[in-house]
C-alpha cells in the first residue's frame, strides 16, 4: 500500500517517534555483526515472464518516488532500508528509481549496500536530462549512486529526449552495460506518442499507469504490449495513496476473499496483475509491512474477466 506522509508537517516530531524503531529496525538489518538476516518463510509468489528475453520476475515491485527521497536523514534512511529487507524477504526483486527522485537512488544504493543484498534487487532505473549528450554520463553516475555493476533495466522517463536516449540505450545494451531498455509515460499523458515508439522500437519495457479507476491503458497501450512482446511496469496502483485513502474504512466485498485479498491495496494489485499484459506493478511505500503485503498480492488466484469487471465497477461506485 502507498504511503504518501513521508513528509510530515513536523518533520523533527516524526524523527523522535522513529528513530528508536528505526534504530531497532537497523540493528536487525545489519545483524548487529553485519550479517544477514533470516528470510522469512513465505509462499509461492507469483513470476512473470518477460517476454524479450523468458527471463523470470517476481510479479510485484517496489517503486521509490517521493517515498525513497529522504536527504541523508539516517532514521529516515534505516525505514527505507527496513522497507526494501522486508520487500526481498517477501520475495519480490523489481526496484525502481529515477534521477528525477532526488536522493531515492543514493538511499537505495546504500541501503542495499548495508542490507547486503544488492544481488538480490532487478535494479530499474531511468534516463532523464533534455541534454542528450549527457544520457551516458548520467546513466553512469545513477549506476555508482545504486552502487551496481550495470542496471537490469534503464528507461526513458517521460519520453524526455526519447530519440537520442533510445539510441544511447540501444549502444550501452549491446556492449552489455545496460541488460533491458524501455520507455516511460505516467497520468495517461502522450499516449500517442508513446504508442508510436512501441511500434517503431525494439523495446524490452514500457512503464505506465493503470489501476482500476485509471484504464485509459486498456485500449491501446496494453493489448500493443502484448503484440510486441514488451513487459510492462505498472506505476502509480494506487493513485499515489489517493485510491486506498478512499477506499480506507470500507468493508471489502465479500467474494474478495476468493482471491486470497486481506486488504483494498492487494485486491487493486490482483485487478491489475489479472490484465494479461501487466506484467509488474510497482508500488511505493514508507512500511515494511506494506512492501510485505503488496508482494503477497501475487499469491493466490486472481480475478477472471467477470470478477476483474466488478472490482472495477465496486471501486468506482464507493
Amino acid at each position: 500500500m502507498t504511503d504518501t506522509t513521508r513528509f510530515p508537517a513536523d518533520p523533527s516530531r516524526r524523527r523522535v517517534l522513529a528513530s528508536g524503531g528505526a534504530a531497532l529496525a537497523l540493528a536487525g538489518l545489519t545483524g548487529g555483526l553485519g550479517t544477514r538476516p533470516a528470510r522469512a518463510a513465505a509462499g509461492p509468489v507469483l513470476a512473470r515472464t518477460l517476454p524479450s528475453t523468458g527471463e523470470s520476475l517476481p510479479a510485484v515491485g517496489l517503486g521509490s518516488w517521493i517515498t525513497f527521497n529522504v536527504g541523508d536523514d539516517p532514521v529516515l534512511r534505516a525505514e527505507c532500508a527496513a522497507v526494501m529487507a522486508a520487500f526481498l524477504d517477501a520475495g519480490g526483486a523489481v526496484i525502481d528509481s529515477s534521477p528525477m527522485y532526488g536522493s531515492a537512488q543514493a538511499v537505495i544504493g546504500a541501503g542495499l549496500d548495508r542490507l547486503g543484498r544488492s544481488g538480490e534487487a532487478f535494479s530499474a532505473d531511468k534516463v532523464w536530462t533534455g541534454d542528450t549528450d549527457e544520457g551516458r554520463s548520467q546513466i553512469a553516475q545513477s549506476r555508482d549512486l545504486w552502487r551496481v555493476p550495470r542496471f537490469d533495466l534503464v528507461q526513458v522517463h517521460n519520453l524526455v529526449g526519447w530519440e537520442a536516449h533510445l539510441e544511447t540505450l540501444a549502444a550501452l545494451k549491446a556492449e552489455g552495460a545496460v541488460r533491458h531498455v524501455g520507455i516511460t509515460t505516467s497520468h495517461g499523458r502522450r499516449h500517442d506518442l508513446f504508442e508510436e515508439i512501441m511500434v517503431a522500437h525494439e523495446l524490452d519495457f514500457v512503464q505506465l499507469t493503470y489501476n482500476p479507476v485509471d484504464r485509459e491503458a486498456e485500449r491501446r497501450l496494453l493489448p500493443l504490449a502484448r503484440e510486441r512482446g514488451i513487459a510492462v511496469l505498472v506505476n502509480r496502483p494506487f493513485r499515489r495513496g489517493a485510491l486506498t485513502q478512499r477506499l480506507e474504512g470500507e468493508p471489502l466485498p465479500d467474494w474478495a476473499g476468493a482471491l486470497g485479498a486481506e486488504t483494498w491495496a492487494q485486491l487493486v494489485l490482483k485487478f491489475i496483475l489479472s490484465h494479461p499484459a501487466a506484467t509488474i506493478p510497482i508500488p511505493a511505500t514508507t512500511r515494511p509491512g506494506h512492501a510485505s503485503e503488496n508482494v503477497r498480492a501475487a499469491a493466490g488466484p486472481l480475478p477472471d474477466a467477470d470478477l476483474r469487471g466488478r472490482i472495477a465497477r465496486h471501486i468506482q461506485d464507493l
